[in-house]
């Protein structure tokens, strides 16, 4: 009997030879949670939490405006951005680490919400670097010819697991869904993915409890649902260095230097963190800076779709330009990639 590897040749896919943002969407809840309604719950002041965090207001869902609700929405303007029969589309990715079940998980409803049910759906849990995570992978799929349009999408309802009288972390989250569509081009857009992770600091962001410990301590009694937790010292140690190098690999995996980048879109962690950031890679004064982060709070793997949208929308920067991007946070993970910007997202 022959051998099976002498016999048979697997087809490899007809992948393109580069990809491209073609389109972008955003939804952030309709209720508004500014610094001083926080303080009326933790001992601080508006001023101090924006001089530490940048953060002046932030979006918080309300029952309505589930996972599900705002990836749907935020897909569909990010499909109608691109210009692309919605038929094209033919694998879509969620990007969230807030999600209510594990089972079903969220992208196949998603896909059936914008009228795609059937392709290939899935979710990806990389904390506030899931983004780039997942920009990776439809980038990847493209490339490799598994899939020729994805949308990808960052949401996050990280209201949920907060508690709102810790002072250390009432402030700093928010709400939302913003969306890319992934598409073939014949020059590349999207550069290949520098990544990585800290596991050895990974509980410096956390639960207060795992699931299993609260499943066991709801059949006793009626228990206190599990919350986000962080040592925000050592995170922002973390990633006022490690991330800056990341930053600068990434650069150099695109074959770019500092002074070609025209926008800096790194996750909307900290303010601080973000200008640390840009003064160690010496980008240019005219580079523009997102600053998301000021209305929107940290949306976790939503953030770098709504700052890359607010910045197309208000015209600081525009299509074409080259962005750094660069996702950090729980894990400790991160992602980065250099992209041109798709085109300036229609009013909804």
């Amino acid at each position: 009997m022959a051998d099976f590897n002498d016999t048979v040749t697997i087809a490899a896919g007809e992948g393109s030879p580069g990809t491209a943002l073609l389109g972008i969407g955003a939804y952030r809840p309709r209720r508004v949670v500014s610094n001083e309604e926080i303080c009326e719950k933790i001992d601080s002041t508006s001023e101090w939490i924006y001089e530490r965090s940048g953060i002046l207001n932030r979006h918080v869902a309300e029952k309505d405006e589930s996972v599900i609700f705002m990836s749907s929405e935020a897909a569909a303007r990010a499909v109608a951005s691109a210009g692309i029969d919605p038929e094209l589309v033919d694998a879509l990715i969620v990007c969230t680490s807030t999600y209510e079940t594990y089972v079903p998980h969220a992208a196949p409803k998603v896909a059936d919400n914008i009228g795609r049910n059937g392709i290939a759906a899935f979710d990806i849990t990389a904390g506030c670097s899931g983004f780039g995570y997942g920009l990776a992978l439809a980038s990847n799929m493209i490339r490799g010819g598994g899939s020729r349009y994805v949308v990808v999408v960052g949401v996050e309802r990280m209201s949920e697991g907060i508690d709102w009288t810790d002072r250390n972390t009432a402030f700093i989250f928010g709400d939302g869904a913003g969306a890319v569509v992934v598409g073939p081009s014949e020059t590349n857009e999207i550069s290949q993915v520098v990544w990585g992770s800290d596991g050895q600091q990974s509980e410096a962001i956390t639960l207060t409890k795992t699931l299993r410990e609260y499943i066991d301590e709801t059949q006793e009694a009626p228990a206190p649902a599990p919350f986000l937790v962080m040592d925000g010292s050592k995170v922002f140690r973390w990633a006022a260095v490690q991330i800056a190098k990341a930053s600068a690999r990434t650069l150099e995996a695109a074959g770019v230097t500092a002074d070609q980048i025209q926008a800096f879109i790194p996750h909307q962690a900290n303010g601080r963190i973000n200008s640390a950031m840009a003064k160690h890679l010496g980008l240019p004064d005219t580079v523009a800076i997102a600053n998301d982060i000021e209305q929107t709070g940290n949306t976790s793997a939503a953030s770098i779709p709504l700052a890359m949208e607010t910045m197309l929308r208000e015209g600081q920067a525009k299509q074409g330009d080259l962005a750094l991007c660069i996702g950090f946070g729980a894990g400790l993970s991160y992602a980065g990639q250099v992209v041109r910007l798709p085109a300036k997202p229609p009013a909804n």
